[in-house]
């Protein structure tokens, strides 16, 4: 039998003292206790995404999970090389339907880099206020999906109709509420509509009172309270030795942030604090995310009240698209135009990683150029490969009941695993 349909049976055959690879007893000295291994997923509302878990059950006792992934295997990667760079940015976009923005800046600030493009300061806090909101967003989606695994349905209600709010913003400011392909290599497509800062300000004020009410409603839930307090904890230096970042890393208690660390698009200037947790377990990945939606809020408030003025993309035209009032008066406009829709700009030849902090931890995009037009190699290092790793460890020991608000404190939607 082949080692694909082996793994597709649902089998209750050896002792477990066989079948435990480190050759350890069943559980409680039990050592005639039989195994179930089953499928969990990948079509399941519970993955979050497109995901297998090779789920091993000693009665209700997690012993073993082997996550297969590769069931939307959209070859994104592949497809990036075949684009002129600037062509390049809706497509990774959508690796991850919940950080198109993220994706976007990985990108860009790779690109900028090689070509030594000065993105103007204007153009870096309308990235910030965008990236915020977007971290927001994807919080939120998580936190409504998570809390309804958990049979708090209404979180779920609540948290999307904050969400909607921001897609209107996204809407306003790009005119697409999804893949917005605002990012653009050397800056922003266009500046910030008249009413879009009101709108903006009207929704900071609110959203703070709104994340209270979402942690009055879960801190008053014993479901929920019994679901994540003491469970599938895991140390930061298991964490670390994985690869692990973002919010799971800090709720171990390493404060790692990118943003603070290194930080990118002028985030040194903005005032703010990195949430950690203490032990690591699942409440703690609840409410270190709960908390960064503060630190998100207070972000966006300082990018907009000292917004710098100034140009909200690159002048060099041989980067950035020139105003289209000029094509019709202008030459050296309509050439430019032309040659960038057309063929795009060069990169001189070199290669470079470029890492941010996105909601689920270092998201890096490796660029390299052959002096051409086109990426030769384009590859995403995306946080959601990487933390699936740590499930496993998690989980090991723990009750099958507190499986699905692991992996619901794992990642959203585990976007990118499959790209």
């Amino acid at each position: 039998m082949s080692e694909y349909r082996r793994r597709e049976q649902s089998i209750t055959l050896a002792p477990f003292d066989e079948q435990l690879e480190d050759g350890s007893g069943g559980h409680d000295g039990d050592t005639t206790a039989e195994l179930l291994t089953l499928n969990f997923g990948p079509h399941h509302p519970a993955t979050h995404g497109v995901l297998r878990l090779l789920v091993t059950l000693q009665g209700e006792v997690v012993r073993d999970i082997k996550p297969i992934i590769g069931y939307v295997h959209t070859g994104i990667e592949k497809t990036a090389e075949d684009k002129s760079y600037w062509k390049v940015i809706p497509v990774i976009e959508r690796m991850d339907y919940l950080s198109y923005y993220f994706n976007a800046m990985a990108f860009c600030g790779a690109v900028e880099t090689l070509v030594e493009v000065e993105v103007p300061k204007r153009a870096q806090y309308l990235r910030v206020i965008h990236l915020e909101l977007n971290r927001i967003m994807s919080h939120l989606v998580w936190l409504g999906t998570s809390a309804l695994d958990l049979g708090a349905m209404s979180m779920f209600w609540y948290c999307f109709r904050e969400r909607e709010t921001i897609l209107d913003l996204f809407e306003m400011s790009s005119g697409q509420r999804m893949h917005t392909r605002y990012f653009q290599v050397g800056g922003v497509i266009e500046d910030i509509p008249p009413g879009f800062a009101e709108k903006l300000r009207g929704f900071l004020e609110e959203m703070p009172g709104r994340v209270d009410q979402y942690g009055a409603i879960l801190s008053a839930n014993e479901i929920v309270l019994q679901r994540l307090r003491g469970t599938c904890p895991l140390d930061a230096d298991t964490l670390l030795s994985l690869g692990v970042t973002g919010p799971l890393l800090r709720a171990a208690g390493n404060p790692w942030d990118l943003r603070k660390a290194d930080p990118y698009s002028s985030y040194e200037d903005f005032d703010f604090k990195i949430p950690v947790g203490t032990v690591g377990d699942n409440y703690d990945r609840f409410a270190v995310r709960l908390a960064e939606i503060y630190e998100s809020v207070k972000i966006v408030e300082q990018a907009l009240e000292g917004l710098p003025e100034g140009p909200y993309i690159t002048e060099d035209r041989k980067v950035a698209l020139p105003p289209r009032h000029e094509l019709a008066t202008s030459m050296e406009a309509l050439i430019h135009h032309f040659k960038l829709v057309t063929e795009g700009f060069r990169v001189p030849p070199g290669e470079l990683y470029f890492p941010i902090e996105s909601p689920r931890g270092e998201l890096g995009c490796f660029v390299r150029s052959d002096g051409s037009s086109k990426p030769a190699r384009v590859h995403m290092r995306d946080p959601s490969f990487v933390n699936l790793q740590a499930f496993s460890h998690m989980a090991k020991g723990a009750y099958i009941a507190d499986l699905i608000a692991t992996l619901a404190m794992l990642d959203p939607i585990l976007g990118g695993i499959d790209r």
